[in-house]
């Protein structure tokens, strides 16, 4: 079979659906591949490119329709491709079947199978084909990017000759893909960073990051992630109005602000009202990465670069990922790659549509003209974050020194068992050895007492310079073990050559392990 990638008719879009290192893979798969002329070009891949990797480049959006039996692109099809879409198609791409209800039933009633990218289950197994979350990681990014372009001052603080420069403080709102790509390059980057989102068991990540997470004095479970696909559901107005609250009373500290929230099925919750823009800072900026559906702040206009009254500069560009359409690319292309790959369990080039498997059910949404979204809910639950661990409750002074009193009692207690079992043990071999084993009885058994006594209560973090006082007392032991060998006693020589042997394999094993320790801190 040919699988075919046109140039995208939307405007503004760079991306492509096919790259040359996809072309590989899905020739290895037994296809064949068939490119768009120019279809590449924005994304920084030449016709060269492909036909160097055994793609066939295509003279028009036409020819590469009729003679594919699928398509994959990254936008959904708009009307001029609507006809190309036979009952021997199979398209794959973003669809957004919610929002593209009409054009759903549309290509249904035209029998063509649609397998939408946007609707890959949020499961283990189907992260590979994830492009939602691919083009999340992207969108996330580059808004930070974006926000440090519009930005007039530094993201990380800085002490010069002409005096202190304060952080950028960041806010990010929403945990998800985006939200977190965002945190990790605002932290990057040096700016104090706050995140907020409506799932506490997000909490956790959102620390682990170096951001601080924006906590809610409310009493209202909210719902677990995993119950939901992996994305946070619509809240209480109770919860909604402690929320605003709490954005009103950051706002005016706050320099830029990256909205990411998201419901699925729903427009954009309305998070940043206009009269929190108007508390905040002349040149402080908002990037909202929910604009395409509606936008999560008052003043987003989609695709614009708008300021407001006093100053502050709102940017709803619906096009994130295509502003990096070269890495865009790559990953989509090696998320289509990767369905593919599932489709083609021969590899010889030929699909097989499994409806039984959770992955390919859940994204296809139309199938031998059968409308076939919306899917059952996955057999696999959903990803999530594990819940935060209970914080230990912080101890107070008084029981503190309970507590220590009550470990060096119990020491106290089992130190003097040890001394009065040593004794005991010393009195009853006394009392039938003979008078010249019993001195070198007695400093065997101190040095015992003393030695177990030092090492035990020696920090781990000095365990690697205690090897060498082991090394020491090794090389004693053969010092006297070698004063031994020449005794005429068949034992004492025994014993003695054992002793050499073993104080050697101490002393050259702490050696080695001590040059690898030390070898950990030397720069390379």
């Amino acid at each position: 079979m040919k699988v075919g990638a046109p140039r995208e008719i939307h405007e503004d879009e760079s991306r492509v659906a096919m790259t040359p290192d996809s072309v590989v893979h899905l020739k290895n798969l037994g296809y064949e591949c068939l490119i768009e002329s120019g279809a590449g070009i924005s994304a920084g891949f030449s016709d060269e490119s492909y036909r160097a990797v055994g793609a066939d480049v295509m003279p028009s959006q036409a020819a590469v329709w009729t003679s594919a039996e699928i398509i994959v692109k990254v936008r959904p099809p708009v009307e001029l491709e609507i006809p190309y879409l036979t009952p021997d198609k199979t398209l794959i791409s973003f669809f957004y079947p919610v929002q593209n209800y009409d054009l759903l039933h549309r290509i249904g009633g035209k029998r063509a199978t649609v397998i939408a990218m946007d609707m890959v289950p949020r499961i283990s197994r189907a992260q590979k084909m994830d492009a939602l979350s691919s083009m999340a990681n992207i969108a996330g990014y580059r808004a930070v990017i974006e926000a440090g372009s519009n930005f007039g001052r530094f993201f990380t603080g800085q002490v010069t000759a002409a005096g202190k420069v304060p952080p950028a403080k960041v806010l990010v709102i929403g945990a998800g893909v985006a939200g977190l790509a965002a945190i990790g390059t605002a932290t990057s980057l040096g700016a104090v960073t706050y995140a907020f989102d409506v799932r506490p068991e997000v909490a956790e990540q959102i620390e682990s990051m170096g951001a601080e997470f924006v906590f809610l004095d409310f009493g209202e479970e909210q719902q677990d992630g995993a119950a939901t696909g992996g994305y946070a559901t619509p809240s209480s107005p109770e919860f909604r109005e402690k929320q605003l609250a709490k954005f009103r009373e950051l706002a005016p500290q706050i320099d830029i602000v990256i909205t990411t929230a998201l419901i699925p099925g729903r427009d954009a919750p309305k998070l940043w009202l206009a009269d929190m823009v108007a508390m905040m800072k002349p040149g402080s900026v908002i990037i909202d990465l929910a604009a395409e559906r509606g936008g999560n702040c008052d003043l987003t206009v989609p695709d614009k670069r708008i300021v407001s009254d006093n100053g502050v500069i709102v940017i709803g560009y619906t096009d994130f990922p295509s502003r990096m359409a070269a890495q865009a690319s790559t990953l989509y292309a090696t998320n289509i790659r990767h369905m593919l790959t599932d489709l083609t369990p021969g590899k010889d080039g030929v699909i097989v549509h499994n409806m039984e498997d959770d992955v390919l059910r859940s994204a296809t949404v139309t199938y031998q003209g059968e409308i076939t979204y919306p899917p059952p809910p996955p057999k696999v639950k959903a990803i999530a974050a594990a819940k935060p661990k209970e914080k230990v409750k912080e101890p107070t002074p008084e029981e503190k020194r309970a507590r220590e009193m009550a470990a060096f009692e119990a020491q106290t207690k089992n130190q003097g068992m040890l001394l009065a079992g040593g004794t005991a043990l010393l009195l009853l071999v006394g009392a039938f050895a003979p008078a010249s084993f019993m001195s070198h009885f007695v400093v065997f058994m101190l040095s015992c007492f003393v030695g177990f006594q030092v090492i035990w209560n020696v920090s781990h973090s000095l365990h690697t310079p205690l090897m060498a006082v082991t090394n020491a007392v090794s090389g004693i032991v053969i010092l006297g073990a070698l004063l031994q060998i020449g005794s005429g006693n068949r034992l004492v020589v025994t014993l003695a050559a054992l002793s050499v042997l073993i104080a050697t394999i101490n002393i050259v094993g702490g050696f080695l392990v001590t040059r690898r320790m030390l070898a950990m801190f030397q720069k390379s």
